[in-house]
């Protein structure tokens, strides 16, 4: 379902459909975060410097942002469907209902 932001909001299932079709993910949480566990395939971007670094995403796949519960991750969201980004989309529940889900998290390299 598409919210009045212009991103849709997908469910653990769907986000792995996505990753397996070469979907960027991107995750917005912080260092501290990101330290406990990761999705495989992942870029780190956090929010606070999503503004500088939202040219980093490439527009030419679907774009998946997460968090730890989809917050912040909706926010990016938000953010990114205002600078054009047309195929966004958050990880409803965030990396919680990803692991919930029994999908793979990995420990950062």
């Amino acid at each position: 379902m598409f919210g009045l932001s212009g991103f849709k909001e997908i469910d653990p299932t769907y986000t792995s459909e996505l990753a397996a079709k070469g979907a960027h993910l991107v995750d917005v949480r912080t260092e501290a975060e990101v330290a406990q566990g990761v999705i495989d395939g992942a870029i780190h971007i956090p929010l606070h410097l999503l503004p500088l670094r939202a040219a980093d995403i490439p527009q030419d796949k679907p774009v998946v942002f997460y968090c730890r519960t989809g917050a912040r991750s909706a926010q990016a969201c938000a953010f990114m469907a205002s600078k054009g980004y047309a195929n966004t989309h958050n990880l409803s529940g965030g990396i919680m209902a990803w692991a919930r889900s029994g999908n793979a998290v990995r420990l950062p390299r």
